[in-house]
């Protein structure tokens, strides 16, 4: 049987620290880099954060949209970047926020988390508006092989806020009133057959669950209604550290008992140092977490 994902996330939090590199070859960083706009720019920019990444930190995340505007040829370039990353020991996080319903979501998930796929992550990013249970097909799938997901709950964009933070009506046998972010965690956690059984140990246990959120570094967790108690056993990717104004420092004070569940994803921050400075920026920024965590 597969280790799941939950215990292979958890592995790498204990071993690399909490940060997350993200891979975003943006057309600015392209020319920063002085990298061609084309496909292989982007593999070669891919590549090159793998290569410092690996030993230094536990999980990287390849914004997928960078590599799909080449089309064909930049999907290929992300396979060899998923493919080295994950030779390379490194926990892949496709970020790709895919989200529809029934076969197409079993589509997706073939697509990016079935074990010998050419797209094959160990987790996916993945949308919730249209239902919670719309995801049924890709956790079910995911779950079995030992992949993860990452459901967008509480976003770090403001735009998010309107939708994330509105009440819902209640369900007939559920709470009277929740906001969405919370429904949506509900939900999905709901489909992580181990989730029951981890939450019931005791807190002191750290064991994680397969089914995670997105929850941002930057925002109020309480106007979302997401506790400490609900999220206990839920791991958390958690972008705005870096440049988009959390700090290292920040984990603890914004997550409090969470901190050692979360992913710190951090991409603009580290990838502009550029390609001669990367591998030292990384290890820098890891070692930072790592202080901010006690390890």
């Amino acid at each position: 049987m597969n280790p799941s994902f939950g215990s292979r996330l958890r592995s790498a939090l204990d071993e690399h620290g909490p940060l997350c590199v993200g891979i975003d070859p943006h057309e600015a960083l392209l020319d920063a880099w002085d990298l061609p706009q084309s496909a292989e720019g982007v593999r070669a920019f891919g590549l090159t954060v793998v290569e410092a990444a690996a030993g230094r930190a536990g999980v990287v995340k390849p914004q997928v949209s960078f590599f799909e505007r080449f089309g064909s040829r930049g999907f290929a370039a992300l396979e060899d970047v998923m493919s080295a990353a994950r030779s390379a020991g490194l926990l892949v996080v496709a970020d790709a926020k895919r989200g529809d319903i029934g076969t197409t979501m079993a589509g997706y998930a073939q697509a990016w988390l079935e074990p010998g796929a050419p797209l094959e992550a160990d987790a996916l990013t993945i949308s919730p508006y249209l239902g919670g249970g719309s995801l049924t097909e890709a956790i079910t799938r995911a779950l079995p092989v030992g992949k993860g997901v990452f459901v967008l709950a509480a976003t770090s964009n403001p735009e998010g806020a309107a939708v994330q933070q509105a009440r819902v009506a209640a369900e007939p046998a559920g709470p009277a009133d929740e906001t969405v972010a919370l429904r949506v965690t509900r939900d999905v956690t709901a489909l992580d057959a181990a989730g029951p059984a981890l939450r019931a140990m005791d807190p002191s246990v750290r064991a994680l669950g397969s089914v995670g959120l997105v929850v941002g570094a930057t925002i109020d967790r309480a106007a979302f209604a997401l506790d400490d108690d609900t999220l206990r056993t839920v791991p958390l990717l958690a972008p705005g550290f870096g440049a988009q104004g959390a700090a290292p420092g920040d984990l603890r004070s914004r997550f409090g008992t969470l901190a050692g569940n979360v992913l710190a994803s951090e991409s603009r921050s580290i990838l502009s140092a550029g390609p001669d400075r990367i591998a030292a920026t990384i290890e820098e920024r890891a070692a930072r977490y790592q202080e901010v965590m006690g390890g």
